[in-house]
């Protein structure tokens, strides 16, 4: 299996272009392809805060569902854009609202379209890829050993949001641990939710979120090669959005 498995992109489509072109894709056929038959997998959040959210929808949908040549996992902005398409009360701050703006903007049947797209795109995913014979993890806010090949309502909660306490930060954000510290298990946790200026490697897990809709870089990770292989955000840098774990 190989696989280029990409950080968070938040509606940044150029970049995710660009970095799908540095690492061999082809865009001939309107969908990243790559002639040695490496694979894109998603880590989540694909939308809210950049200026795209709805072309890096279409394309994961065309590459997940219409041709299954994609591996996406659903992170929380997902998790949010899904119940808004369904019509539940949220709310519209956090970057939905980028989102949000750019939905309404469109004719009434194109909306139809991407609303079905991305519903579909949703309900179709997993809450994490277990792949390579348990080698690698996929999950949006990564995962602890203990819960891999698990489906509750704890693992919901996990993989959309991280290692939660319950508190919120001053912003409104969750209060989070730092579960990668303690991780011990043999296979590779691929995630991202939590940016960071630099791949984070610690204990067999890659946080491979670097910021892109903060002004920092997308970031893809090849499998099995396990290197790391990116491209500068054009977005304003905005520092404080990335955390330095100690």
């Amino acid at each position: 299996m190989k696989l280029d498995i990409i950080g968070d992109i938040h509606g940044c489509f150029n970049e995710f272009f660009l970095l799908t072109k540095k690492l061999g894709y082809d865009w001939s056929e309107g969908v990243p392809l790559h002639k040695n038959e490496r694979k894109l997998a998603f880590v989540g959040d694909l939308t809210d805060r950049g200026p795209e959210s709805l072309k890096v929808i279409e394309t994961v949908w065309k590459l997940t569902v219409k041709r299954k040549l994609s591996f996406y996992v659903p992170g929380n902005h997902c998790n949010k854009l899904y119940r808004y398409f369904l019509g539940n009360k949220v709310q519209i701050t956090h970057g939905l609202e980028t989102t949000v703006a750019e939905y309404k903007s469109l004719p009434e049947d194109e909306q139809k379209s991407i609303r079905k797209k991305f519903i579909d795109l949703y309900e179709n995913a997993p809450l994490y890829h277990h792949l390579d014979n348990g080698k690698l993890v996929i999950a949006h806010a990564g995962i602890t050993e203990d819960l891999i090949g698990k489906n509750n309502a704890k693992v919901k909660t996990f993989v959309l949001y991280g290692d939660i306490t319950g508190q919120t930060n001053p912003d409104g954000t969750p209060v989070r641990r730092d579960w990668a510290k303690s991780y011990n298990g043999d296979a590779y946790i691929v995630y991202g939710h939590t940016p960071v200026k630099e791949v984070r490697i610690i204990n067999n897990t890659y946080n491979i979120d670097t910021g892109a809709v903060f002004g920092g870089k997308l970031t893809a990770l090849k499998y099995p090669e396990m290197e790391i292989v990116s491209v500068p955000s054009s977005m304003p840098y905005l520092a404080e959005k990335f955390r330095n774990f100690n």
